[in-house]
């Protein structure tokens, strides 16, 4: 049950946004095995007085068309599973809308089961 906050830039289309929900739906579906329509995704854009970022942390040339994805998920995933995602969201974002590798900054928050009440005031998982 990820819930996933994108972040960018302000000025792209409707197109490059939905894109980029589409190739993170499909990369958390592939490599954490979320339901295709368990899509709680939100994208917020800032204008660039109030998108701050380190061009080149860690030896990565990073651009303007930088994207943070953080995405809040049950500690259920393996190390491995962690790693194909962020592999795979990174080819998908690479070819629908065209980001570069360079470009995408995942953070993953990992919650107990318990934290999520998903509607009606239930603790759904609990």
């Amino acid at each position: 049950m990820p819930l996933a906050h994108i972040s960018l830039r302000a000025g792209k289309p409707e197109t490059y946004r939905q894109a980029l929900f589409n190739s993170l739906n499909r990369a958390m579906h592939e490599t954490f095995n979320v339901p295709v329509d368990n899509q709680f995704m939100t994208i917020t854009e800032h204008e660039a007085a109030n998108f701050r970022y380190g061009p080149t942390f860690l030896g990565i040339d990073r651009s303007e068309d930088l994207v943070y994805i953080q995405i809040t998920a049950n500690n259920t995933r393996s190390v491995e599973q962690k790693k194909h995602l962020y592999r795979r969201i990174t080819e998908l974002l690479g070819d629908s809308p065209g980001i570069r590798p360079e470009d995408v900054f995942v953070s993953l928050i990992e919650v107990e089961k318990e934290n999520w009440s998903l509607g009606n005031g239930l603790a759904q998982y609990a």
